[in-house]
């Protein structure tokens, strides 16, 4: 019978266990979790240029063919390949022994006539005091003046051929008309040139400054005017464009250009139009026929409106940014987009000043869900946390203090 007093003590600790259970309960309902915090930026229209990305190559400023002028052998090439030369510097050495040969025969051919000349002259002046006195005839002061005139003449063609003489034995020095960059010689020593034509020799190109040749459609020339001309853009001003290159490879080239001109043509079997800019090109990384892209500000809208790239969503039916309303909830709001700018879309429709759009969050919230909207951080604002917490030595695991226990005994 000892076993009853037993039973009846664990049946009155379960029934206690269960009454304080009970009284631990509560018949209020449950609190109803707190709205997600996403990140927002409030719409604001702003300044923002027109910048439109065209195709262009570029090409040298300056080009200058070198060609014999003269016809000979090559003697000797007095340049380096792919150096730079300046202006006057001579490239290549023609044998001048024949024009020097011509020269001195023409020089020659200019003293005889000056000595023709003299005499001439002399006699002129003794004839013309007798021909007053009748002393001698009209006719024979006539044919001396003749003679005198004649003589002038046979002297200035001596002399202009001993000027084509000179050139030709300057020509036998081939120099450079323009400072550049020489590429490679297109003949050696021991080379004719000249016979009856005009034989390359080489190639010099100014490359600083250097051009790139553009090509925009006709189209977006004419869309780009209309909206000039109904008020949409303002004018970038004359010389107020700003031109950035980049590069095959992406990267954008460190300084600025600026845009020369625009033709006038269409052309017909592109529809294009040819847009000219020069870049400053002193390290010579920029080399003629380059591919690149130039992105030129052509305009600028007064009113632009831009939100991050992160927050436009690409859909079956078009692009779409989720907005949250004046009462707290996320709205899908479809959404034209225009150019991009840095790591922004223009957005051309479907948004207005006020706006709140969001950028971080998009993931955890969908259509109708309330949120609490606080403002969006750059990512190299918020980047820079993480950075000074790695600088901070880790801290070591905490030991597992269950283990350190000493057993018992």
């Amino acid at each position: 019978m000892s076993s009853l007093p037993r039973l009846t003590s664990l049946g009155a600790a379960f029934f206690l266990l269960f009454a304080v259970a009970g009284c631990g309960k509560s018949d209020a309902p449950a609190a109803a979790p707190p709205p997600t915090e996403v990140s927002v930026v409030t719409i604001k229209p702003s300044a923002l240029g027109v910048t439109n990305e065209l195709p262009g190559r570029l090409e040298s400023t300056r080009i200058a063919e070198i060609r014999a002028r003269v016809p000979g052998v090559v003697l000797k090439r007095t340049f380096r390949e792919g150096s730079d030369v300046k202006a006057g510097a001579t490239l290549f050495l023609i044998d001048p022994a024949q024009f020097k040969a011509t020269y001195n025969s023409a020089n020659a051919a200019v003293a005889r006539a000056e000595a023709t000349l003299l005499q001439a002259e002399l006699k002129e002046k003794r004839y013309k005091p007798l021909v007053a006195t009748n002393a001698v005839s009209k006719q024979e002061y006539d044919d001396v003046s003749a003679t005198l005139k004649q003589a002038e003449a046979d002297l200035a063609s001596a002399k202009a051929s001993r000027e084509t003489a000179r050139l030709s034995l300057d020509y036998a020095t081939v120099t450079s008309p323009i400072s550049g960059r020489i590429g490679r010689a297109l003949v050696t020593e021991g080379a004719l040139v000249g016979q009856n034509e005009a034989t390359p020799l080489a190639t010099v190109q100014q490359i600083n400054p250097i051009y790139v040749n553009m090509t925009q459609s006709a189209t977006e020339i004419l869309k780009l005017k209309r909206a000039l001309d109904g008020g949409q853009l303002k004018s970038a001003g004359k010389g107020a464009a700003k031109v950035t290159l980049v590069t095959d490879d992406g990267k954008e080239y460190n300084l600025p250009g600026k845009l020369l001109f625009s033709d006038l043509t269409v052309d017909e079997s592109s529809g294009s139009v040819t847009l000219r800019a020069e870049f400053p090109n002193p390290d010579a990384l920029l080399l003629p026929g380059m591919y690149v892209r130039a992105r030129i500000e052509q305009a600028v809208d007064e009113n632009a409106i831009t939100v991050p790239q992160q927050a436009v969503a690409r859909t079956a039916s078009g692009s779409v940014v989720m907005v949250v309303d004046a009462e707290g909830k996320v709205v899908s709001r479809p959404v034209q987009t225009g150019n991009s700018s840095a790591t922004s879309w223009v957005i051309t429709e479907g948004l207005k000043e006020g706006d709140q759009v969001i950028v971080e969050g998009l993931q955890k919230v969908k259509p109708g869900a309330t949120v609490k909207a606080v403002p969006w951080q750059k990512t190299a604002a918020a980047g820079t946390a993480p950075a000074a917490d790695a600088a901070k030595p880790a801290q070591p695991a905490p030991a597992d203090k269950t283990a350190e226990q000493p057993k018992s005994k």
